[in-house]
């Protein structure tokens, strides 16, 4: 499941933890034990350059996320993954990689 809405995204903002690592910032909130799987959310900033680059950092951001979703320990965890200007070619492995460590860090998988 995907995270769309604003407020979404501002609730694991303001309310959850973060990790930070090379490629990614991670935020993460754990929800209400009703809902089904965890729910993911991406962004690119500017900062992370133009257009083309926004749309391919958020590619491997989704990717990584489909990778990990299965992954997660808790099926009720809004996660949140900010691309930073270091993801910028980058290869898909080397993102996952990246964000599976700060996962793991975080106590959000295994």
């Amino acid at each position: 499941m995907k995270l769309t809405k604003s407020w979404q995204f501002h609730e694991v903002y303001d309310g959850g933890e973060r990790v930070v690592c090379d490629y990614a910032v991670v935020f993460y909130r754990q929800r209400s034990e009703g809902e089904a799987g965890p729910c993911f959310g991406v962004v690119a900033s500017r900062r992370v350059g133009g257009a083309v680059a926004r749309n391919r950092a958020k590619r491997l951001l989704r990717e990584t996320a489909r990778a990990f979703a299965g992954r997660i320990r808790s099926p009720a965890m809004w996660v949140v993954l900010v691309a930073r200007p270091a993801i910028n070619g980058r290869s898909s492995r080397e993102v996952a990689e990246d964000i599976g460590q700060a996962l793991h860090r975080a106590g959000l998988t295994n």
